[in-house]
């Protein structure tokens, strides 16, 4: 069991049950799921900067990403409706905890001038959204085999 997940259940859940009233265990939040996101302008003309997008995510995440198509024509950003502008990986389960473990302890304080993460970023309804401007954050990525530094968003859903 991943560190991350054995310590929810053993020690925030009793703890939140007392400190908010909860009278069931299923009212306490819990994470459904993580997801990496990745998409630029770029890759409507480099498509090789999408393939090695894919492969850092695929690093990162520890499992393969989908591409992502535009939903609609942009003529001022010069796209067109299908084409593939994007990668992004859902990550579920023991994955998910050991994921968001080395997003807190190892990559966060590895990001130039980190100063906490923004309380703005919280959706109404427990989600949170952070963007990182860079990859080479995360220790899978080797920082001299990196073509081009890009960023990704991290949503992690309750």
């Amino acid at each position: 069991m991943p560190r991350l997940k054995k310590r929810y259940y053993e020690e925030i859940v009793d703890k939140m049950i007392a400190d908010f009233g909860y009278k069931n265990v299923m009212q306490v939040p819990k994470l459904e799921k993580i997801v990496l996101n990745f998409t630029s302008g770029e890759a409507i003309d480099n498509k090789k900067l999408l393939d090695t997008a894919m492969e850092e995510l695929a690093l990162i995440s520890g499992q393969r990403p989908v591409k992502t198509r535009a939903k609609r024509s942009v003529a001022a950003f010069k796209l067109r409706k299908g084409v593939e502008i994007g990668c992004k990986v859902t990550i579920r389960g023991d994955r998910m905890y050991e994921f968001l473990d080395r997003f807190i302890n190892i990559a966060l304080p590895r990001v130039r001038d980190f100063r906490g993460v923004n309380p703005d970023s919280f959706d109404g309804r427990g989600n949170f959204a952070v963007g990182v401007r860079e990859q080479i954050i995360f220790p899978e990525i080797d920082y001299d085999k990196v073509e081009k530094i890009h960023g990704l968003d991290v949503i992690i859903c309750t």
